[in-house]
Parts: structure tokens; C-alpha cells; sequence
């Protein structure tokens, strides 16, 4: 019965280690975002605004490099928790760094920035079906970052790999369809308890300058 707790353990582990910095980079941009918008207030060819005030450049380069960050800092504490792991019987349970110093730089700023423009692509097709910044577009609002973040670091790891970079496809080597899957089901119900816990601190904070 242990052995496949920890094997389950381990699946979840490796699953969330990938999307931690997607997770704070969106998180980041949320909280830090503001000032220009990304489509400098103009509007598409529908009369509507390409993106809306909701997308900033701050958001997008700030929150991409505060996730980079994390990423960074993940891929350095890596091999420390896999040698703990490893030394109380728990060798199953292993993260990864990223493939660590460079590799890890083009690796984990695909996840990052590829999370905040799936972010921002989604964006893009809400406000052209008339739906207002803020309103729900259920599921594409839950998942669009998940889904950016597997597009753009697949693309990158197949540059990776044509360049001679890696010998192998570093996503379709290191996760496999369950991950991903696993990812898409229980992102949402993560982002929306986020969204939930930020309109409320908003809520209480609008309260407390009134």
C-alpha cells in the first residue's frame, strides 16, 4: 500500500514542480500589474479593445521575471531535496532542476512567459466575444496559462533539441500525458479559490479606505 501512496506522491510532486513558476509568474502579474496596457489602449478591427486594461507590460515583464526567479530558485534546491529524499528511503520522489545552469534559463523562462501569454492570447479571444474583463469565460479563463505553458515550452524544447542543445525533448521526456492531464483538471479549481481569495482581500481593502 506504501509504495504506490509515494508513487502517487511523487506524480503529484512532479507535476507541480513544473507549473510552481507558471503559478507565480500569473500570480505576480495579477498583484504587480497596472500602468500601460499591452495593446497601448487601441482597439481591433470589431471596434473592440484589442486586450483591455487588464494586461499591462509591467505585469507581463515583471511577473515573467519574478517566476523566472522561482524557477531559478527551484532548479538550485533541487539536487539538496532529492539527496534528503534520497537518504530517508524516498529516492522515488525526485524534481527536477530544469537541467540546471543555462539550460535551465530558456527551459523555465518558456514556462513562465508561455504562461503569461496563453494568458494573454485568451485575452484576446474573450474580448472578441464581447465578454468584459473580469467576467468569467469558463473553462478557457481556469486553463489558458496551463495550455501556454505546454505550447510554448514543447516549442522550446524541440529548439533545444534541433540546435544540439539537448539529445532529447525535455517535456515529453520529463512528464508524460498524465501530468498534463492531472494539471488541467485541478488548475482550475485552483484559480478559481485564488480568484475567490483575491476579490475578497480587494473587497476588504476597499472597505478599510472607506
Amino acid at each position: 500500500m506504501l509504495p504506490f501512496i509515494i508513487m502517487d506522491l511523487a506524480f503529484i510532486i512532479e507535476s507541480f514542480w513544473l507549473i510552481i513558476p507558471a503559478y507565480v509568474a500569473n500570480a505576480s502579474a495579477l498583484l504587480i500589474g497596472g500602468k500601460t496596457p499591452i495593446d497601448f489602449g487601441k482597439t481591433w478591427r470589431d471596434g473592440k479593445r484589442i486586450l483591455g486594461n487588464g494586461k499591462t507590460w509591467n505585469g507581463l515583464i515583471t511577473g515573467g521575471l519574478i517566476g523566472i526567479c522561482a524557477g531559478f530558485a527551484m532548479a538550485v534546491a533541487a539536487p539538496y531535496i532529492n539527496d534528503i529524499l534520497a537518504n530517508n528511503g524516498l529516492s522515488i520522489l525526485v524534481v527536477t532542476n530544469f537541467e540546471g545552469f543555462p539550460l535551465m534559463i530558456p527551459i523555465i523562462a518558456s514556462i513562465t512567459y508561455g504562461a503569461l501569454l496563453g494568458d494573454i492570447i485568451e485575452s484576446f479571444f474573450k474580448r472578441r466575444r464581447g465578454i468584459d474583463r473580469g467576467k468569467n469565460w469558463i473553462p478557457f479563463d481556469q486553463i489558458d496559462f496551463i495550455l501556454g505553458v505546454l505550447c510554448f515550452n514543447f516549442l522550446m524544447s524541440i529548439l533545444l533539441q534541433i540546435l544540439g542543445f539537448l539529445s532529447f525533448n525535455w517535456l515529453l521526456t520529463k512528464f508524460g500525458l498524465e501530468h498534463y492531464l492531472f494539471l488541467l483538471i485541478v488548475t482550475p479549481f485552483i484559480h478559481i479559490f485564488s480568484n475567490f481569495v483575491h476579490k475578497k482581500t480587494v473587497k476588504n481593502t476597499v472597505k478599510q479606505t472607506i
